[in-house]
């Protein structure tokens, strides 16, 4: 069974969790007006504020570099910024990679036991002004504390996917989707596995740019998951 023979690109809805969209529909739309319904633009709860009507900042191409080994960050939301275009497709379940030989049989422990729970997983490839440029925000090894997270092909191996965990998805972001936090398939830790991270002490407005990375999961006492671990999608133009 091959990689390629189970994406599910230009589903009508990409997930459910809890029985609330993670990411949404794909008819929705996109940081700018050329990427149309196909992109979605994903943003941090860092940085999220609730009494506007979009995310400050979402996630962004450096400099739109569209080549592999580009980091990946977050930059204020515009429409005018085709390095905010992404589009973003259905992989499969865990199990599915699993059977495959992509992704690490401990992973299933936790993520990918049909019976038991088997996470959704994702691809979101950089498709500035709405044209696919085959690479993927990923990152370029096995994932671990503090990988920097790049474009990366798409489609070759886990280090792409992205695994919706569906039992930390947290209720409340700003248009009602829920935060989840992404684990990258390459992932070996089935306890504290790794997931997408905006640098702790990091702010989109730093210069040099704070790149995005993977570190293991992180929760507080009660079993919340940090802030810049929790990820939700805005849907429509960016404005």
């Amino acid at each position: 069974m091959s990689f390629k023979s189970k994406v599910l690109a230009g589903a009508a809805s990409l997930a459910l969790v809890g029985g609330v969209a993670v990411v949404g529909g794909l008819s929705a739309g996109a940081a700018t007006p050329s990427c149309g319904h196909r992109c979605v633009n994903l943003f941090s709860k860092k940085f999220s504020n609730v009494l506007t009507t979009k995310p400050d900042f979402v996630v962004d191409v450096y400099r739109q570099g569209a080549k592999v080994g580009q980091p990946i960050i977050m930059f204020q939301s515009s429409n005018a910024d085709p390095a905010e275009d992404f589009t973003v497709s259905l992989q499969g379940h865990v199990s599915d990679f699993i059977t495959a030989g992509l992704v690490s049989p401990v992973v299933a422990i936790h993520y990918g036991t049909p019976t038991v729970n088997d996470d959704l997983a994702f691809e979101f490839q950089y498709s500035p002004n709405g044209v696919n440029s085959g690479l993927c925000i990923g990152v370029a090894a096995t994932a671990i504390n503090n990988e920097g997270v790049t474009l990366q092909p798409c489609g070759v191996s886990a280090k792409t996917v992205w695994i919706t965990d569906a039992q930390n998805v947290a209720r409340g972001g700003i248009f009602t989707f829920p935060y989840v936090p992404l684990i990258n398939g390459s992932d070996t830790n089935f306890s504290q596995p790794f997931v997408l991270t905006y640098p702790q002490n990091g702010n989109p407005n730093d210069k040099p740019r704070p790149q995005l990375v993977t570190q293991n999961l992180h929760t507080f006492s009660r079993g919340q998951v940090y802030d810049n671990q929790q990820w939700s999608a805005f849907f429509g133009v960016l404005r």
